[in-house]
This record gives structure tokens, sequence and C-alpha cells, in this order.
């Protein structure tokens, strides 16, 4: 038996907050393997019966019934049906602006993937889903229902443990910090916020849901912002050329700094320069 269906509602936002992209149910035959590869979207999967082996990351786990993986976006993820007792699971797939937090109100973590939903709501879940499908006037909203049944109960069966969310908020600070230093030190070299995750050991969407929190901006942003600040400085008290302040924050391409430095400042750095240069002359 396999089923495969994807969402035909579309959000009502560009970025919604939270949307279900696709459900499905599928009993497994011997060795079945999907990956190793990477997703761009949350994917829960709940295992009804048989077992199989997940290895996410560096963790591997040997799953039966009753237990549940999330594979998440930009994870290495491979799992495979158990040769002698092949699974069936059934899955969702979903993405959104308020996943990140949802899943803070979870003990689950992209090193903690594997955990127990021993849940009313999932082994009838994707049935219930495709039984919506012929509800095309109000698919959306029954769609959108489900989605946060299973969030409520997903809560509710694990939820994150004050002393959890203390250690999760003192992890954060770390990371912040962490970041900040290593664009700090880094700014004028070529760099880009992927190595900043590779570097932290972060998840690249959860360490910009972070950095976005603490400083007000994700990653990229701040990044722009700190060059931008940079280069100011150095038109001010300095003769360099708008090329070699282009360099000494990181940009090989002047045309494209002198872009990024009106989008950011609202003058060119010529302009801002002359500007500083009256001001002085006329305070």
């Amino acid at each position: 038996m396999s089923l495969f269906q994807y969402n035909p509602a579309q959000p009502g936002q560009a970025r919604p907050g939270l949307h279900l992209l696709f459900w499905g149910k599928e009993a497994c035959v011997p060795g079945h393997a999907v990956g190793p590869g990477i997703r761009d979207v949350y994917k829960v999967h709940f295992i009804h019966q048989g077992k199989g082996t997940v290895r996410i990351g560096d963790s591997v786990s040997e799953l039966g019934p009753g237990q549940a993986f999330l594979i998440y976006p930009q994870v290495v993820t491979y799992y495979e049906a158990d040769r002698d007792n092949p699974w069936t699971y059934s899955w969702i797939g979903f993405d959104g602006s308020e996943v990140q937090r949802l899943l803070e109100r979870t003990r689950l973590r992209p090193e903690q993937p594997v955990f127990p939903m021993d849940l009313q709501v999932m082994p009838s879940l994707v049935e219930r889903m495709t039984e919506s499908l012929g509800y095309e006037g109000t698919l959306d909203l029954r769609l959108s229902i489900l989605l946060q049944h299973f969030w409520a109960a997903l809560i509710d069966e694990f939820p994150a443990s004050p002393d959890n969310r203390r250690t999760d908020f003192k992890k954060q600070d770390g990371y912040i910090h962490q970041g900040l230093e290593f664009l700090h030190a880094h700014y004028s070299e070529q760099i880009s916020i992927s190595q900043l995750a590779s570097y932290m050991g972060l998840d690249r969407k959860y360490l910009s849901v972070i950095f976005k929190e603490a400083v007000g901006l994700p990653p990229q942003q701040y990044l722009l912002h700190y060059r931008m600040e940079r280069a100011s400085k150095l038109l001010r008290s300095s003769s360099y050329s708008v090329s070699e302040v282009a360099g000494s924050v990181g940009y090989r391409d002047a045309l494209l700094f002198s872009r990024m430095f009106k989008k950011v400042v609202g003058l060119s750095p010529k302009q801002y320069r002359e500007q500083v240069q009256e001001e002085d002359i006329n305070p």
C-alpha cells in the first residue's frame, strides 16, 4: 500500500506561519531506503508497524511502532526499512515561519530528532487529510485544523521542560556571541552565512531564526550593515579610493559595493564622502 498527496490549497501569503505541503503512507518492501539526502522542508515520519533504521547527521537509531523522527531542512538524512520486518510509516511535510518557535516548545532538536509519538492523532492523520480533499471550498481550513491538532498533541506529549528552555536560552546566547565574533573578525573576507553556520555546527535556518530574535536582523543583513558601517568610517576618515574601501570590507566588485552601500546608507560612496567633507567645511 502506498499513498502520497500534495496539498492543492495555496497559502494566503508568501511565507505562511505554518503550512502543510504533503502527506502520505507506505508499507515498505524489505530494505527500502531513502537517501542519504537533504530536504528543504520539515518532514515527520510515524511508524505504525515493523522496524527500520534512521541516520540523521551523526545519529543512528533503530525504530519501531509508536516512534517517529523529524527530518530537518538541510540536514543529511538516510532511512531504511528492516529486511526481515520492514516498517509501515506515514508522514507529513510542512514549513512556515512559526515552525522553529513551535519546535522550541518541544524537546525536539536537530541533534535529537527521534522521539516517541504514541498519540491518538497520528495513526489516522493522513487518512483524515485525504478525506479533506473532498471539501474543496473548505480544504484549506480543514487541513490547517488537522496540522494544528498535530502540533498541539506533539507539544502536549513531548514538551520542553523549564530547565531545558533555560539551557536552550543559554546555548542560544552563546551561539549569538560566537556568531558576532566570527562576523566581526572576518567581515573583510569572502565569507558566507553557510560558512558561518558550518563553523558553528548549526542548521542555517535555525541560526537565522535565533540571530534575528537576538540582534533584530538575520545574519546576512547584519553582515551587510556591519560592512557598510565599517565602510562609512573609512570614507569619513581616510582618502582611500572607493575600490580600496570595497576591498577592505569584503567586496571584490566595487560596483556591487557601491550599489549595496547606497541601498543601506541612501547615498553612493562618492556622494557620502562629499557630504561628509561639506559638513566638515560648513558645520
